[in-house]
């Protein structure tokens, strides 16, 4: 039997929001005075356990011009402290009647009052926004984030029965945004409790049944993400690809072979027409790291033959496991059978050159890339870095210690290998962890005006003593590299390059 007083309500909530966006003026954006804002705000701190009258009286003898900038940058003020912003907002309703508060402003205190774990003042607060009619998505969100982070789980449910009751009528983009919000806070069980409580008033849809997957995955619960796909799958909603991939994903970081290849097969069985190159690059790229580049061989050759356009990522990963298993010249052939070669092509080369030791082709590949017009970036230098003088490694518990590969690299080349030990020896004596070179941070430090002039000096020295691919690297990055300027001027290069006219075979 329908309610018709209810219906009439929420009819006239609805007009009386609608009306009055259209009625009331824009109202124009004031400077905030600081001067006045911090003067409110000391007398918040300092009166915040007075009694209301001497509260009401210091802030009524203070000069100041109520907005609602003022008002957020008041609770900015107070991030965490739920009585002074509390206080302000009475004030501002019982002395203030010109001014009225909106959803920002209502979510704003909602969220500092929750933040300080006053529930029930919390829980007065969100009925009250629901019955001024301020109430929007961020409201939800905010509220349900709260109340399950204190594992008031019926307060979460009871919530969207009393904005219902408000106008609010039960709506399934809501609820999937509110469990969107807490899967991401971690609170996936929380999100499958709410959802399970709701399913006779919000019937969950296929985006709900996919957030929740991908948050058990998030949390490392592929049992519960199990139950959730075949609860899904009962519901008789199609095989989600972006929750299958994310399953997948899950279970080749867990080095869950056989149970990802299960997901797989179930997933190429059932929507193997809605499958695109991505699905198939998360197996791929993780068969080639692991050493597997025949079967991924076989899975990309599969892939093509259902009509699949392979991108460059994908063919990235099986150049670098082919590298890995030091088929070189297998690997130099297939960059030359890609017609369109970009920056992930040669990321994989360089990557896959360094680990089996061949520094000096990896950059080769360097210099080919910048001749062919494909511009390096940082992680470029940090892999030919790293290739060249070692893997950058922890720090040592001594900040006094400043010792690294380049240092103890230099004196070995040089010949002072007896210098070298003794120095070594002093640091072990002494119980000091060995660090290595952080690359990232000498980088850093040095992308100045500064570094392009000792970048060009490094050049210079390194070519003098025949480390002629050391010379190159440092002198291309202080070229493009070392400052916002230079990077900004740097040749504007497409995502996809066209082959040279006389290219010339990589070298095996």
């Amino acid at each position: 039997m329908i309610n018709i007083r209810n219906q009439t309500r929420r009819f006239l909530l609805l007009h009386r929001r609608f009306t009055t966006e259209l009625t009331q003026p824009r109202a124009t954006i004031t400077p905030v005075n600081q001067d006045h804002l911090l003067r409110v705000c000391t007398i918040l701190y300092q009166q915040q356990n007075s009694p209301d009258s001497r509260l009401v009286s210091k802030l009524s003898s203070t000069e100041f011009q109520l907005t609602h900038d003022f008002f957020l940058q008041v609770c900015n003020n107070f991030p965490l402290s739920w009585r002074p912003v509390h206080r302000f907002f009475l004030y501002s309703q019982t002395h203030h009647p010109d001014f009225s508060h909106t959803s920002v402003t209502s979510n704003k205190i909602l969220g500092i009052v929750g933040k300080s774990r006053n529930m029930d003042l919390f829980w007065e607060l969100a009925q009250e926004t629901g019955k001024r009619g301020l109430a929007n998505d961020k409201t939800f969100r905010v509220v349900l984030q709260t109340l399950a982070s204190a594992r008031e789980m019926k307060k979460c449910v009871s919530f969207f029965h009393l904005m219902n009751g408000f106008g609010y009528s039960y709506n399934v983009t809501t609820l999937n945004r509110a469990v969107e919000t807490l899967c991401k806070e971690k609170l996936v069980e929380e999100a499958k409790y709410v959802v399970a409580k709701l399913r006779d008033c919000i019937k969950p849809d296929e985006v709900t049944y996919r957030t929740m997957i991908e948050g058990f995955c998030d949390v490392g619960d592929l049992v519960e993400a199990a139950k959730v796909w075949n609860l899904m799958m009962e519901e008789g909603f199609e095989v989600d690809v972006e929750a299958g991939k994310k399953m997948l994903e899950t279970l080749l970081k867990k080095n869950q072979f056989d149970e990802a290849s299960k997901v797989f097969y179930v997933m190429v069985s059932k929507r193997g027409e809605g499958l695109d190159v991505s699905f198939y690059r998360v197996m791929i790229d993780w068969l080639c790291k692991n050493g597997r580049v025949d079967t991924a061989r076989k899975l990309f050759d599969e892939m093509r033959e259902r009509e699949i356009q392979v991108d460059n990522l994908t063919w990235a990963s099986i150049i670098y496991g082919l590298l890995a298993k030091r088929r070189v010249a297998e690997a130099y052939k297939t960059v030359e059978a890609i017609e369109n070669p970009d920056i992930s092509i040669y990321h994989a080369l360089i990557k896959g050159l360094v680990k089996i030791k061949r520094a000096s082709e990896a950059t080769e590949v360097f210099r080919k890339m910048i001749q062919r017009g494909c511009e390096p970036i940082m992680h470029t230098y940090l892999m030919l870095l790293q290739g060249h003088l070692g893997r950058r490694g922890r720090k040592g518990p001594d900040p006094l210690v400043n010792f690294d590969t380049i240092f103890v690299g230099g004196m070995v080349k040089a010949g002072k290998r007896l210098e070298a030990t003794k120095y070594i020896e002093r640091t072990l004596k002494r119980g000091v962890e060995v660090p290595r070179f952080d690359y990232n941070k000498f980088l850093h430090c040095y992308s100045n005006e500064e570094g392009v002039v000792m970048f060009e000096e490094m050049a210079k020295k390194l070519r003098e003593v025949g480390l002629f691919d050391l010379a190159d690297i440092f002198q291309r990055y202080g070229e493009k590299m070392t400052t916002r300027e230079r990077r900004r001027n740097r040749e504007e290069t497409s995502p996809v390059l066209p082959p040279l006219p006389n290219r010339c075979t990589m070298p095996t």
